[in-house]
Order: C-alpha cells, then sequence, then structure tokens
C-alpha cells in the first residue's frame, strides 16, 4: 500500500508498514491476557480511590466539594470513558502496536495529528506519574504519623501544599523506584504488576467490606450540598480516574497474542475498576461527612475516625504499593509512546535503542526522571488536571478516528468491532470535549504552551525525518513500491 500525499502533513502511516514493525519488532513478546489486565486495572485504580474521591468530595480552596454525590462524579466520568474504551479496544484489536493513541491517529488521520496526540501524551503520562507520586506521598506520611513519626514539613510537601513546603521528596523516591522496577524489563514488570494488583483489589474489597459496618446514613445527607456544577466539575477531575487502559494498550506490542488479547483486557479492566469506584465512595461518604475526609489520605482518616487508627495504618502500607501500580502502568505508556514516535523518524532515533531485554531504557529513565521532578514541585489538583485535558483530547481523536477508518478500511482484520457505530464513538467525543469544558483556563493555557512548542519540535526535526518523507534521511523507500 502506498503513502497518499507523501510530502503532506497529513500523509497516514500504511496498516502494513504497522503490521510489519510489529511482527518484526524489537519489544519482547511476553505479556498474556491476565496481565494486560491487571496492568489496565492497575493503571485506573489507585490514586483514584485513595486519594482523588476524598480531594472530590471534599473540596479544595478553588472547587467546593461534592460531597457523597461524588459517586456521580465517577459514575459520569465513567461513562464518558467507557465510550473511549470501546473504541480503543477495536483499534488495539486491529493495530497491536507500542504507541496506541499516537499510532491510531496516525494511521486514521494523517501524520500532523499523531504528531500532537503522541506530543501531548509525553507530558500527559509523565505528569500523570507525578500525580499519583504526589497521592502516594500523603499516605507515606500517614502511615509515619500513625507510628508517632511526624515528618518535617519541608520534605513531604510543596510550597502551595502547606506552609513550610518546599519539597515533595517522598513523591520523588516513589518514582525513582518504578523507574527502577520498569527497567528491569517487561517480563519482570508484568509479573510485579499482576501481584500487585491482587493485592490492591484484595484490599479495596477488604476496606469496602470492614467500612459498611461503620456507615453513618446522616453524613449522605445533603447528598449534593453545593448543587451540580461541582459534580460536573468534579467528574472532569475524577476522569483521571477512570483511564488507564489507554497506558496499558501502549503494551500491545509486548503482548504474545496481542490482537486477541488487548480488546478483551481494555473491557475487562474498566468494567472491574468502575466496580470498585462505586463501592469505594459510597463507603467513605458513608463513614465521615464529606467536611472532615483528609483529600490526601481519604480512608485512612475515615477509618482513624471511626476508631481503628490500627487500620489506618494498614490502608496506608498497602495503599503505597497498590497506587505504584498507577505510576508503573503510565511510565510504560509514556516510553513506549515515546519510543513508537522515535521509531517513526518524528523523535530522533537515540530514543529509540533498547537494550538486549527489549526494554528502552533510554527513555525510561529519563521520563522516570522527569516526572520525579513534577512530583516533587507541584500540588496534585494542577497536575491532575493538566494530565486530563491532554488525555481527553487523546479520546477525541481516537473516538474520531475509530469512526473513519471503520469507512475508509472497512477490510481491515478486526478482531471486535464496538456496538452502535457510530453513536458510542460520537458520544464520545462529545462527552470529552464537555469535560474539557469543565477545566480552568490556566489548564487550558499550560496545553496549549506544551502544543506550541510541539508544533516547532515537529516542522524543525520530525517532518523532516519521518520515515514517510520521501526526501529525509530516514525515509522507507519499500513504501514508494509496496502495493
Amino acid at each position: 500500500m502506498k503513502v497518499q500525499n507523501p510530502k503532506s502533513v497529513m500523509r497516514r502511516m500504511p496498516l502494513d508498514l504497522v503490521e510489519e514493525e510489529t511482527r518484526h519488532g524489537v519489544l519482547a513478546k511476553s505479556l498474556n491476557l491476565w496481565q494486560l489486565t491487571a496492568i489496565g486495572v492497575g493503571g485506573i485504580v489507585g490514586v483514584g480511590i485513595f486519594s482523588l474521591a476524598g480531594l472530590v468530595a471534599h473540596g479544595d480552596a478553588d472547587n467546593p466539594g461534592t460531597g457523597p454525590a461524588v459517586l456521580v462524579s465517577f459514575l459520569i466520568a465513567g461513562l464518558a470513558s467507557a465510550a473511549a474504551a470501546l473504541s480503543y479496544a477495536e483499534f488495539a484489536g486491529m493495530i497491536p502496536r507500542s504507541g496506541s493513541a499516537y499510532t491510531y491517529g496516525f494511521v486514521a488521520l494523517g501524520e500532523i495529528i499523531g504528531w500532537f496526540i503522541g506530543w501531548d501524551l509525553l507530558l500527559e503520562y509523565i505528569a500523570i506519574v507525578a500525580v499519583v507520586a504526589i497521592g502516594i506521598s500523603g499516605y507515606a506520611e500517614a502511615f509515619f504519623s500513625g507510628l508517632g513519626i511526624e515528618l518535617p514539613a519541608a520534605l513531604t510537601s510543596t510550597p502551595d501544599q502547606g506552609e513550610g513546603g518546599i519539597i515533595n521528596l517522598p513523591a520523588i523516591l516513589f518514582c525513582l523506584l518504578v523507574t527502577f522496577i520498569l527497567s528491569r524489563g517487561t517480563k519482570t514488570f508484568g509479573r510485579f504488576e499482576l501481584i500487585a494488583v491482587c493485592i490492591k483489589v484484595l484490599l479495596i474489597l477488604f476496606i469496602i467490606g470492614l467500612g459498611v459496618f461503620y456507615l453513618d446514613t446522616d453524613n449522605y445527607n445533603p447528598f449534593m450540598p453545593s448543587g451540580f456544577g461541582p459534580v460536573l466539575a468534579g467528574a472532569a477531575t475524577a476522569f483521571f480516574a477512570v483511564f488507564g487502559y489507554d497506558a496499558m494498550s501502549t503494551a500491545a506490542e509486548e503482548a504474545k497474542e496481542g490482537r486477541r488479547h488487548m480488546p478483551k483486557a481494555i473491557i475487562l479492566s474498566l468494567v472491574i475498576a468502575m466496580v470498585l469506584y462505586v463501592g469505594a465512595t459510597l463507603v467513605l461518604t458513608g463513614m465521615q461527612n464529606y467536611r472532615d475526609i483528609d483529600p490526601e489520605a481519604g480512608f485512612a482518616s475515615a477509618f482513624a475516625s471511626v476508631g481503628l487508627p490500627v487500620i489506618a495504618t494498614i490502608i496506608s502500607v498497602f495503599a503505597v504499593l497498590s497506587i505504584l501500580t498507577v505510576m508503573l502502568t503510565f511510565l510504560l505508556g509514556v516510553t513506549r509512546v515515546w519510543f513508537s514516535m522515535s521509531r517513526d523518524g518524528l523523535l530522533p532515533a537515540w530514543f529509540a535503542h533498547t537494550d538486549r531485554n527489549g526494554t528502552p531504557q533510554r527513555v525510561t529513565w529519563i521520563a522516570g526522571i522527569g516526572s520525579a521532578l513534577l512530583a516533587g514541585a507541584l500540588p496534585i489538583r494542577a497536575v491532575a488536571d493538566l494530565t486530563n485535558i491532554g488525555i481527553l483530547s487523546a479520546f477525541v481523536v481516537v473516538c474520531v478516528s475509530v469512526i473513519i477508518f471503520r469507512y475508509t478500511r472497512p477490510d481491515a482484520p478486526r478482531t471486535f468491532r464496538l456496538p452502535l457505530m457510530p453513536i458510542v464513538p460520537i458520544f464520545g467525543v462529545l462527552a470529552s470535549l464537555f469535560l474539557i469544558l469543565q477545566l480552568d483556563p490556566e489548564t487550558w493555557a499550560r496545553f496549549g504552551v506544551w502544543l506550541a512548542i510541539g508544533l516547532i519540535v515537529y516542522f524543525a526535526y520530525g517532518r523532516r525525518h519521518s520515515v514517510l518523507n520521501p526526501d529525509g534521511p530516514n525515509y522507507r523507500h519499500d513504501l514508494a513500491t509496496r502495493e
């Protein structure tokens, strides 16, 4: 299949080239269905339950709390995410490649669209690792506090997080820890993720099962104390907690049977996550009045409030372990998107280098250190909103791409076809745009600056060095003759 308009920024990656790369790629294929599902659940469930649920319910200086209606915020976010998840599932079964949304946009809409989504995801995934590390640090502090050890504010918070704050050292250390784990190779990472996610799910079921005995129905009244507006704004923030399968889809090239297993893993991971979220938010807001919930360590404070400080300490310990899986999933995501963009010539090939285990070590450590720097200096909500606008933008592109590709390449082999085409992806587009509009102007401004920088990088380097550019040094000459 020839490249259409090879000198245009809208040139599209041929599907047969993608298939050839995944067949003869350098990434090791070692992940099975349950490891893929664990990576998805690991990416979705974690900071949403242990940190963001309390933050959205309690509120902060700039956002009134949703109260018990945090449940509605999560359901709205989950519904929007489900439409995108089905779109990802169709693409993942058709294009089991490491680039995820970047590759889908490149194949269906063109190089410049793929570039923007890839560039967007580089920042968003790194920022996600950072915001999750910030969430973990709150539980780490709660754990030491339960042991009677008070960590100095100067080393556990930033200036925006509290008086005397300078740097969030625990968050930095967690970022470096997950970077080390991921650098050990995909097989090691997959095994660790599966074990850690099983522990995480058991912990959440334990929290829900024990918490129902301490519910006070008075805490559910009023259910929506500040009206529906904060619930919608809360859904935009809670959206951070209901994706993760998108980062998991970047591991498609490392799956043993990517075409069959990726769609199943995406859908399974989202269903498991939403069931856990519904139970957890009901217990959290039923155990403690939303005004008293600690926005950084919600469940620890909830169990402490009913006279179970030992349980609160146990939760803090296992919350750290379970949230680590979220960091691992998204650090995996950024390294695989970065690897794919470099393999396609849009970024220097130096970044696409892999070691003997098929692991892109260079981008792994660069991304890990970058997330550590963000985690040590920024407050959690600012980073969470920044990641959400980027992921929501990626969801819009994927939903549009799946519609276009269904009609432009109806012959492409699909192991999963999303139902109610095009209603489901159109709903995904509208829901994602609606949630984007709930974010504050500062988030839009930061996102715009990052995309502007990306535009400069693309025209200064990526466009010329693309493997699809017939005048560039990386041109794949076989594309000109391939039928």
